[in-house]
């Protein structure tokens, strides 16, 4: 009798200490560090919700398996060394980034710590990593190849305004981004351009569209750089106060007020990043983890701005749209 009880007791009092010690060591939630240059805490924007949305498809959930740092430049290039420093600081598992600038912080301030990449440039020609195939060190992600697509835009805008006679490309004085591409792809086309810079946190676009307008521009390309973004909005709406039909280098940008884009999908590819954020937290080093290119663009066209200045859309053009805005 007393042999058959100690039998039932002692399984219990195991499991109850096992339990116990599992109490007071808990499964560490894994930390990652998210920064972005669009958006603000108050609004995220486009690119954080797509990867929180990629982060739920695979089952995580914010507080509870998973925890996310979230931090935003604003504009501000100046603040990124301290964001990377007090992330780094903070020891956390993944360092999660679109934009170029952040990645080649982390990448100089963190040889350990796994850094994904959403970026729009050619990481191996900007010399983050080996090769797209085996990326090296401890970067990895994704690359739209954004400056690859510069002359198909510009052959799609003579498509959709074919009067088109000289293009503006706005870009930001620090960077540059763009320009030199779209130069090269318009000297094919016989398209003339028109260089218009801005600088800072707080860019003086009126003054860009004025020399626009003096410029005699048909057309404007919004280059995707980290001092336009958070001015997309701005950018939209004084294109169409200015008549000029604007693209973007973005699809998720359009809906802000431009006319046309031409990308890849920008909420795919920064839910794809969640997935190598899952891989890395399963075990996977990203030197083993191939970085992807898209495979899919997107020709996006808003109605509703084309109807606000007065363009009219060729038919045959119009059918080729993957989305249309109405």
């Amino acid at each position: 009798m007393i042999r058959t009880t100690l039998g039932c007791v002692l399984p219990t009092v195991l499991l109850l200490s096992v339990s116990s010690v599992q109490a007071q060591h808990p499964k560490k939630i894994p930390r990652i560090g998210f920064v972005t240059g669009s958006g603000d805490a108050k609004n995220p924007g486009p690119v954080v919700e797509a990867f929180q949305q990629g982060l739920r498809d695979l089952g995580y959930v914010e507080g509870k398996n998973i925890l996310v740092e979230y931090r935003y430049i604003e504009a501000k290039r100046d603040r990124i060394p301290g964001i990377v420093a007090e992330l780094v600081q903070l020891k956390v598992d993944v360092f999660v980034s679109p934009t170029q600038s952040v990645i080649r912080a982390a990448k100089q301030a963190t040889k350990t710590i796994p850094i994904v990449m959403a970026i729009n440039g050619d990481p191996v020609a900007l010399g983050l990593i080996d090769s797209l195939a085996r990326p090296g060190g401890n970067i990895t992600g994704l690359t739209s190849l954004n400056r690859e697509l510069s002359g198909k835009r510009l052959e799609l805008f003579k498509e959709v305004v074919p009067r088109i006679s000289r293009v503006g490309v706005l870009t930001d004085t620090a960077s540059g981004t763009g320009l030199e591409e779209y130069e090269m792809a318009a000297g094919d086309l016989k398209i003339p351009l028109q260089s218009l810079k801005v600088r800072g946190s707080n860019p003086d676009l009126e003054d860009a569209f004025r020399d626009a307008v003096k410029a005699r521009v048909s057309a404007l390309i919004s280059v995707r750089a980290g001092v336009l973004l958070p001015h997309t909005k701005k950018i939209a709406d004084l294109a169409i106060k200015n008549r000029l039909p604007l693209m973007f280098e973005g699809s998720s940008l359009v809906e802000a007020g431009g006319l046309i884009s031409y990308s890849p999908n920008d909420a795919e590819g920064y839910r794809r990043a969640a997935t190598y954020v899952d891989k890395i937290l399963k075990g996977a080093k990203p030197t083993d983890l191939p970085v992807e290119q898209p495979t899919k663009f997107e020709f996006v066209i808003n109605l509703k701005t084309a109807k606000q200045i007065s363009l009219t859309i060729p038919p045959n053009v119009l059918a080729r749209a993957d989305k249309v805005i109405k």
